[in-house]
């Protein structure tokens, strides 16, 4: 059994050596794949993932131009051999270390799908701009909430970078979105689906908008469109 890690990556050269290395030193008790796509970066991320091209275990796609996280992630997929996907964001946000925790669930047939929710736990720690924090969690508070009464589920955090599932599964979604819009086409995709989330608490530490954070309440009235979309259509 092999599991699949999907990096979509947009100018995070700060990061992104530092979170392969995490994701690197991570020991599983199976093996995994690291894919990396950047995703028309202009800073040094091209050159960084130059170094891991031919390296075992290693796959780095680098695409023309950018698209978007969404579309970045789907060609991740694509590309991936393994029987479990995972995706996994190329700043500091999400600690790699909570892979063991994500992954018992599914090794243990006991899901096909594993979000890991940041309000489950405690160890979510702010940086040093907690409004914007504050606002990101309003938002997706409103936006778990919204997913939850369209498709009677009980999620606490739709939007998580950290989402685990079977190849079953992704062969099942016919994902499409190519930007932050990807984030609830596969939730709710999977929901129709009639396939049930289990969440773990995970750790999580939050930047702002000057550490490179892109997501914007733009992103979020337009996540509130998609859900109704693909709750009425595909």
């Amino acid at each position: 059994m092999k599991l699949s890690i999907i990096i979509p990556i947009y100018n995070e050269d700060k990061t992104l050596e530092k979170i392969i290395k995490k994701i690197s030193d991570v020991k599983l008790k199976i093996k995994k794949e690291i894919i990396l796509i950047d995703d028309g970066s202009h800073d040094k991320s091209r050159e960084i993932l130059k170094k891991y091209s031919k390296k075992k275990g290693f796959k780095v796609i680098l695409k023309k131009q950018n698209e978007g996280k969404g579309a970045a992630v789907i060609t991740g997929l694509k590309a991936s051999k393994g029987d479990i996907l995972l995706i996994q964001d190329a700043d500091l946000e999400y600690e790699p270390k909570d892979y063991p925790k994500l992954l018992i669930p599914l090794l243990e047939n006991k899901a096909k799908v594993v979000y890991g929710s940041r309000f489950k736990s405690n160890k979510g720690h702010l940086k040093d701009d907690k409004l914007t924090y504050s606002l990101h969690t309003i938002g997706n508070r409103f936006l778990t909430g919204f997913t939850n009464f369209l498709y009677n589920s009980n999620l606490t955090d739709m939007e998580t970078c950290y989402k685990v599932f079977t190849r079953e599964v992704y062969n099942k979604l016919n994902l499409k979105s190519k930007r932050f819009e990807f984030e609830p086409e596969i939730t709710s995709k999977i929901l129709k689906n009639n396939f049930k989330i289990i969440e773990v608490p995970i750790n999580y530490y939050s930047r702002g908008f000057k550490e490179g954070k892109k997501i914007t309440i733009i992103d979020g009235l337009k996540a509130v469109y998609y859900l109704l979309k693909f709750k009425l259509f595909d």
